[in-house]
């Protein structure tokens, strides 16, 4: 624009940038990576071909003792990837069609749901020590940026959802450095795509962890699906390289958020837990189709199909919850040493399947030909009477690490679908209760597990009773 700009063009114009940019033009309210750390060590990055940087330990001086990461020079940033808001916007309208099951929403739109600005994705490493097993291993995980950004930050730890492969993670999004690749569903991290586009195309940090057992350095290792400590500290321990890294190349942290789906749903509330009892200030917190009592949500995996009184018009939950209770099986076996965990729980003429299975995640056409179908997967009477000594073990474990009664000290929203196949609103609604006065419900109308995801980032209206998305409601915490 050529004439000269008004007292009113600059107020229009200053708030189109807060728009675009939610740190732009507000105070600073740095959330206190002191408090998280302690007295965190500074140590001089490296520049290279990537950015080294050792791990600091997530703990309160007197508080209670913390497994600590050792300083590594194996641990880094690499160099940034950056992708253009039109290739974000392009990719999200590609993969909103795949998710937007039963149309609940509308189509995408670039003009009222675009990208504000270009993002640069970074992929990070760390070590993490797993409290199950005493392990050191190295871990990776995905650090994102508006790019040429300005000012403080807010910044968002995402969860990512189950994965049944061993490199569908977040940090693989850095492939979008060839302008060449395609992204594909169920092989590419689709869900931390749509947060980048919506969250970090607007102005927000995003730091995700691939969890144990996942991504690059792997190294043949099982995960820790539903397994609460190792998760936590994994979470802890990506996010905490996330903050050195901004602070290493310049940023200021403005407020934390916490945003995860499915079993990220059930991470970010341990996360949350964990962060609360360390006294770390979190701004709010949102979860897709969060799971909550962990036996009760299994019983309704292997059961709801066989179960003659169940509502005949609800979703059964389908064929994939097979191999989710194969990983949590094999999580548990792992991380809590029930060594004879698939002998005992899984019927025998299903346990060389199963044992494939968590050793190569491969579901080819000889798996798919032989999966059972979730209830005909465990032992009969598994959740209606004593079965072994190891699947109470399993079952106690599972119940310790539920999330359903906890009083949360800042607010926290779940959104939950009214058709989810892996989640039934009743499942939800014992948390709603019990969380206290913070604790928020958003009902997704008619949305499958997918859809109910898609909705807190991208819907409006009747479809999620006029509340807020993801990205709006993370902004009006600012």
């Amino acid at each position: 624009m050529k004439r000269q700009m008004t007292g009113h063009d600059r107020c229009r114009a200053n708030a189109d940038i807060v728009a675009a940019d939610p740190s732009v033009g507000l105070p600073e309210q740095e959330f206190g990576l002191a408090a998280m750390a302690g007295q965190l060590s500074r140590r001089r990055l490296l520049t290279s071909a990537s950015l080294a940087f050792g791990a600091a330990a997530l703990s309160i001086p007197g508080g209670p003792a913390v497994a600590r990461p050792q300083a590594s020079s194996g641990a880094g940033l690499d160099r940034p990837v950056r992708v253009a808001k039109d290739r974000l916007d392009a990719l999200a309208a590609k993969f909103h069609a795949v998710f937007n099951e039963h149309n609940i929403l509308p189509p995408f739109s670039a003009d009222k749901q675009g990208a504000r600005v270009d993002v640069e994705l970074r992929r990070l490493t760390t070590f993490t020590r797993v409290p199950e097993t005493g392990e050191r291993v190295k871990v990776s995980g995905l650090l994102a940026l508006p790019a040429d950004h300005k000012g403080p930050l807010p910044v968002v730890s995402w969860q990512h959802g189950t994965i049944l492969s061993f490199d569908q993670v977040p940090s693989n999004l850095i492939k979008l450095a060839d302008p060449n690749y395609e992204l594909r569903d169920n092989v590419d991290s689709i869900e931390t795509l749509f947060n980048i586009q919506r969250l970090v195309g607007n102005g927000f940090a995003l730091i995700a962890a691939d969890y144990l057992g996942k991504g690059p350095y792997r190294d043949g290792r099982g995960e820790a699906y539903a397994v609460k400590d190792a998760t936590v500290q994994c979470c802890l321990d990506v996010l905490n390289a996330g903050l050195l890294a901004l602070d290493q190349l310049g940023f200021r942290k403005r407020a934390l958020f916490l945003n995860g789906w499915s079993q990220g749903a059930l991470n970010t509330q341990w996360l949350r837990q964990e962060l609360q009892r360390r006294r770390v200030k979190v701004a709010a917190s949102a979860a897709q189709s969060p799971f909550n009592n962990l036996p009760e949500s299994m019983r309704y995996w292997v059961t709801a199909g066989a179960d003659p009184s169940a509502d005949s018009a609800y979703p059964k939950p389908p064929i994939w919850i097979t191999p989710c209770v194969i990983i949590l099986l094999g999580s548990y076996r792992l991380q809590y040493r029930l060594t004879d965990l698939f002998k005992t729980a899984i019927k025998p003429q299903h346990i060389a399947l199963a044992e494939k299975y968590w050793s190569d995640y491969s579901m080819d056409d000889a798996f798919s030909r032989a999966v059972p179908q979730p209830p005909d997967l465990l032992v009969d009477g598994f959740f209606d009477r004593f079965t072994h000594e190891t699947n109470s073990r399993f079952l106690r474990h599972l119940a310790a690490n539920s999330t359903t009664y906890w009083d949360y000290d800042a607010p926290m929203r779940f959104y939950y679908g009214a058709a989810d196949e892996a989640l039934p609103p009743r499942l939800v609604k014992m948390s709603l209760a019990a969380n206290g006065h913070f604790m928020q419900g958003v009902s997704v109308a008619g949305a499958s597990h997918r859809g109910t995801f898609l909705a807190s980032l991208y819907g409006e209206g009747d479809v999620v009773g006029g509340n807020s998305t993801v990205l709006d409601w993370f902004k009006s915490a600012l």
